[in-house]
C-alpha cells in the first residue's frame, strides 16, 4: 500500500490483507540498510490475526520516495506524519535497532497515541563504531560484510523466516545491496549509522512515554548488546513505565534467525493492556 507522507509516496507492507483504519493497528520500522521485508513473518501474522500492518519503507530507502532521516527526531516525526496520513489514532510501535530508537522518540512524542512499544535489539546510546561509520562512508561493502559478521549468530537458522535452512546471511547481504543501491543521492547506511550514534534523547524519552514497553534483546547479540540495553530499562523502571524484557538466544537478527519465538513476543505484548 502507497501513502502520501510528507508529499512523499510511501510504502507500507500491510501483510496480504486490506488496511482498515478502524482495526487496531501496528507499525513496523526497520534498521540501517534495511527495509519491510526484515519483518515478513511477523507482520503477515499478525495481518491475518485481527491487525492492521503498516510495514513501512522508511523515507529513501527502498519502495518510499521523499528525503531520507539524517536523525532519530527526523524520521520519529515521519512515524507521527505516517499515522495522520493513514487515518490511525492509536498503534502500536515496534522497531528494530535504528528503528527501535524511532520507535521510542516516535512513542515519547506521540504519548496516548501509542498503546504498546516494542524495543527489538536496542541500545542507548547506540555508539557505532568510528571505522564502522568511516567505512560505511567509504567502502560500504567492507562495511556490510562487517555488520553482517557480527549481527549473526547462525548463518542457516532452522527454521527461519524465509523457510528451514535459509542462508540468513546471504540473504542480509543481498538486501544490504538493494537497500543501498535504491537511493543513489544519498548514503543511507553512513546516514543511519550517524543518527544511531547522535541520538541523546533516549533516557528522557523513556520516561516519557505513557504505554508499556517490551525490551526484545538477542543474548548473542554482537551490535547492540544485551547489556548496552540495562540503562534504558532501569530508566524505564525508575519512571514507573510496565516493563517486559525477554532475550531470545540469537545475535542480532532476532526476526530471521528466531522468526517464531520473536512472532510469539511480540503477539503476547500485543495481548496485554
Amino acid at each position: 500500500m502507497y501513502l502520501q507522507v510528507n508529499g512523499a509516496n510511501t510504502y507500507c507492507y500491510t501483510g496480504g490483507k486490506a488496511f482498515d483504519a478502524a482495526q487496531p493497528t501496528v507499525v513496523f520500522i526497520h534498521g540501517v540498510l534495511n527495509d519491510h521485508s526484515v519483518w515478513i513473518l511477523q507482520s503477515r501474522y499478525l495481518a491475518h490475526h485481527g491487525w492492521n500492518v503498516l510495514a513501512v519503507d522508511l523515507p529513501g530507502h527502498c519502495k518510499s520516495g521523499g528525503e531520507a532521516p539524517a536523525s532519530v527526531e527526523a524520521a520519529a516525526d515521519f512515524i507521527g506524519a505516517l499515522l495522520d496520513a493513514a487515518g490511525v489514532q492509536r498503534a502500536a510501535l515496534i522497531g528494530h535497532s535504528w528503528g527501535s530508537l524511532i520507535a521510542l522518540e516516535a512513542a515519547a512524542r506521540l504519548k496516548e497515541r501509542v498503546s504498546h512499544l516494542v524495543l527489538v535489539g536496542t541500545a542507548f546510546p547506540m555508539k557505532v563504531s568510528p571505522a564502522l561509520i568511516e567505512a560505511s562512508l567509504n567502502e560500504p561493502m567492507k562495511a556490510l560484510t562487517m555488520v553482517n559478521v557480527f549481527s549473526r549468530s547462525t548463518l542457516a537458522a532452522p527454521p527461519s523466516a524465509l523457510g528451514p535452512g535459509t542462508w540468513v546471511y546471504g540473504a542480509s547481504m543481498a538486501l544490504g545491496r538493494r537497500v543501498l543501491a535504491s537511493n543513489p543521492k544519498v548514503n543511507v547506511f553512513h546516514r543511519g549509522f550517524v543518527a544511531c550514534d547522535t541520538y541523546a534523547n533516549g533516557e528522557q524519552a523513556v520516561a516519557a512515554i505513557t504505554c508499556p514497553v517490551l525490551f526484545l534483546l538477542g543474548a548473542q547479540d554482537q551490535m547492540t548488546q544485551p547489556r548496552a540495553a540495562q540503562g534504558l530499562i532501569q530508566a524505564a523502571q525508575a519512571a514507573g513505565k510496565t516493563v517486559r524484557v525477554e532475550k531470545l538466544p540469537v545475535g542480532h537478527h532476532q526476526m530471521t534467525e528466531t522468526p517464531d519465538a520473536t512472532l510469539f513476543a511480540i503477539r503476547d505484548f500485543l495481548r496485554s493492556r
